[in-house]
């Protein structure tokens, strides 16, 4: 199995987090501790890149449902980018499409943001 890996680099206007690996039950708290630290920052603009991403389980799902509440009471958002069509099916199967937005690329949900920013 491989290990799972949450790397943070920001980006403009919005910080990145970047998944690799298999996100399930064993390293949900990874991404949870992630979301953690950027909410206790303050910073609410997400963008997540799922190109490493090799398998998300419905617990790694349930993280995302745990925190989406709380970023979006802050004006903010989780936007995902980059899935294999393996982990976009879990996704779709979930109907995550329909709470989240979901772009083929990094830059394209990063420009959404750019876009929405209130001032």
């Amino acid at each position: 199995m491989t290990e799972f890996k949450v790397q943070e680099r920001p980006g403009e206007g919005v910080s990145i987090l970047d998944l690799r690996g298999y996100l399930d039950a064993h390293t949900a708290t990874d991404l949870e501790n992630a979301f953690q630290r950027l909410l206790g920052a303050k910073k609410f603009n997400i963008v997540v890149n799922c190109r490493d991403l090799s398998y998300i389980s419905s617990a790694g799902l349930g993280v995302f449902m745990a925190y989406i509440e709380d970023v979006r009471k802050n004006n903010g958002d989780i936007k995902l980018t980059n899935m294999t069509p393996k982990v976009y099916n879990v996704f779709d199967l979930l109907g995550f499409p329909i709470l989240y937005e979901i772009y083929k690329d990094e830059s394209e949900a990063i420009s959404k943001f750019q876009n929405t920013t209130k001032h």
